[in-house]
């Protein structure tokens, strides 16, 4: 294909007379047959690299993502291009997902996007087997790599999901990774050195300022910013209660500002978001949930009110001011004061020893000639693993070989006739009349819907995958409406890898690096807030990128201002006493419940973090829980050793 069909298609479907940079290599490499990583700074079109692809490809192109709200931004906009496209996703109805496949099977819809747990349903599994792809596309990449942010056990499954798909082509996205990143990415998917597309992670036009203030100098700080300017921007904080709460205060000082966040209903986030694009609301205070996806180029400053989660996630949030290329402010309010809840949760996702032998015991008891049929929810509660880390565990456990997921099937299905029964009968030949019929014989009608007996079936004879074949065929043709739930999910085990005698600890092992990585990364974070030497260089350097100036001259450093981050009031311990009384109360309580008060137990009971097993028990009523909160983990755990209640 020459480079003209590729600047014909550009100009005559999206409106650009040129490729910005990194674009057109990318798109050369994919439309040439070679799968590609393409690392972009936020903003800088990375979409476009699929998007125009798809269009020179014979198939479907299926695009993983990770959020919703991006999936129906873009669909929006490729629709308005006139370039089919569509996802499935939880919210749509069953006429809109049965129209959705259907453009599928006929190859009008040419871009499908989903989220990564649709794999998990069986239904979608045996749609998409049916359709030949051209290319996976995965957004957010970063999310498959254990050493990046925001990582995602399930995307783990994503290479293995390809080779069962028979995808020849692939192409990942992403804005931020590291070099141990990008190398963990490429090497997944089995891309060469030369398809990795990484263009400059500096920007010039961004203005990056650390001021460390205690949490009452905050507001004054944000006001006084704001009198100075009348532009738009996004104001982060980390909870949705302290987005309700700026947002009014800077209401009641006159200023224009909404808040926004996953608390409120998703037609209100709409409004909220259109209301932005079109300069009606200047100001958003919002937590991290606003931002993946929005094409606004004229933001012009973007204010951290808290700490941000990692350099990563600082990097993609400032990477939404300024992408029109002209001057935009940045600035993080900091100090050290949401530092302990960032360690805590860390600490609280790691499950113990006995956490995880818990859970090579359950498989082994549960399992039945070699399968494992687990609901997460159950399983998370009888292991006292929390679900992410149950998530990360059995994937780790596939890895190992001692899993392999074999499929996920929902336990309930219950249906109801939308014609008569004999109608429906009817109109199949008799051998089919005499399936549906044994369907209908073993499914218990209450009033109007009926809960299908699966096992009895099964223990009939017939095949599970064919009586759900069967339903969903109904359920397309309109003769009943279908619901299923309770997803389960089968995995084959083999005995030998799960009683081999370091497993446990090998898997604790894998949870203690990750917690440290994990620790780390937030260490990394407060030295780069404090840094003496200029922060955009440091910031490119961090992601790999060497080609940037020694000193921007348009950072807080540059200017002379370093920052030394302080606790707005030094946190202190309960009282000794205090402690011992409330130790000691958990231990006696724990005690009659026949649970052992190990030291983690005690820490996350102190910090005030959550598992299974403490919302079970309510913790959260005993006198000393979260007592702690504003201190470290390490601290806690040193001080419960140094009283001798560890």
């Amino acid at each position: 294909m020459h480079q003209a069909d590729i600047h014909q298609t550009l100009e005559q479907y999206f409106g650009f007379s040129a490729f910005r940079a990194g674009q057109a290599q990318t798109i050369e490499h994919l439309i040439g047959g070679q799968s590609s990583l393409a690392i972009f700074p936020t903003g800088s079109g990375k979409s476009l690299c699929y998007q125009l692809t798809a269009l020179h490809l014979p198939n479907l192109t299926l695009v993983v993502s990770p959020l919703l709200a991006l999936m129906q931004d873009q669909i929006e906009f490729l629709n308005k291009k006139g370039i089919p496209a569509a996802s499935l996703d939880s919210t749509q109805t069953y006429e809109q997902s049965q129209s959705v496949m259907q453009g599928v099977r006929d190859g009008h819809i040419k871009i499908l996007m989903v989220s990564v747990e649709r794999f998990k349903n069986e239904r979608f599994r045996g749609f998409i087997k049916q359709v030949p792809i051209s290319m996976l596309v995965v957004d957010e990449a970063h999310c498959i790599s254990e050493w990046g942010h925001n990582f995602r056990p399930d995307y783990l499954k994503l290479p293995q999901i390809r080779n069962e798909l028979n995808i020849p082509l692939v192409l990942l996205l992403t804005a931020t990774a590291t070099k141990k990143v990008k190398r963990d990415m490429a090497h997944r998917f089995a891309i060469d050195e030369q398809h990795i597309v990484q263009t400059g992670f500096y920007r010039a036009n961004l203005d990056l300022s650390i001021q460390a203030c205690t949490e009452s100098e905050k507001l004054p700080t944000i006001l006084s910013f704001l009198s100075q300017t009348q532009d738009s921007g996004i104001i982060y904080v980390t909870l949705q209660q302290t987005a309700e709460e700026v947002a009014k205060q800077l209401q009641a000082a006159g200023q224009d500002a909404v808040a926004y966040h996953a608390g409120l209903k998703d037609d209100v986030r709409q409004q909220i978001q259109q209301q932005f694009m079109r300069n009606e609301k200047r100001i958003i205070v919002a937590t991290i949930a606003f931002g993946m996806g929005i094409d606004k180029s004229d933001i012009r400053f973007v204010i951290h009110y808290d700490l941000p989660k990692s350099i990563e996630n600082y990097s993609q949030e400032i990477g939404r001011a300024g992408r029109d290329g002209q001057p935009s402010t940045c600035i993080t309010l900091a100090n050290l004061d949401g530092v302990s809840t960032l360690e805590n949760f860390v600490y609280a996702d790691t499950p113990e020893l006995g956490n995880i032998e818990s859970l090579l015991d359950e498989i082994r008891t549960s399992m039945s000639q070699g399968l494992w049929e687990m609901q997460e929810l159950s399983v998370s509660k009888a292991t006292n693993i929390r679900l992410l880390a149950l998530k990360t565990a059995l994937v780790q456990l596939e890895l190992f070989g001692v899993l392999e997921a074999k499929y996920a099937f929902y336990a309930d299905f219950r249906f109801k006739w939308l014609h008569t029964e004999n109608k429906v009968l009817n109109s199949f030949d008799a051998n089919r009349q005499a399936f549906i019929q044994q369907i209908v014989s073993n499914t218990d009608f209450k009033k109007v819907w009926g809960t299908v007996d699966m096992a009895a079936l099964v223990n009939q004879g017939l095949e599970r995958g064919r009586v759900v074949a069967a339903l969903d065929y109904l359920h397309e043709q309109g003769m009943i409406l279908l619901e299923s739930k309770r997803m389960m999910q089968v995995y084959q085990v083999d005995e030998t890898a799960l009683n081999a005698p370091e497993l446990a600890n090998q898997l604790s092992d894998y949870f203690s690096d990750k917690e440290l990585g994990e620790v780390k990364r937030i260490a990394a974070m407060l030295r780069f807030f404090e840094l003496q030497n200029c922060l955009s260089n440091n910031l490119a350097r961090y992601f790999d990128d060497q080609q940037v100036p020694q000193s921007c001259g348009h950072c807080s450093v540059c200017r002379g201002s370093s920052a030394q981050l302080q606790f707005s009031r030094e946190p202190l311990f309960p009282s000794d006493q205090q402690l011992r009384d409330d130790i000691n109360g958990l231990k006696n309580y724990l005690n009659q419940a026949g649970i052992e008060a190990t030291a983690p137990v005690m820490v996350r009971f102190l910090t005030g973090m959550t598992t299974p097993m403490s919302t079970a028990n309510k913790f959260r009523q005993r006198s000393g829980f979260g007592s702690c909160s504003a201190l470290r983990y390490k601290q806690v755990e040193s001080k419960l050793s140094q009283l001798g209640l560890v």
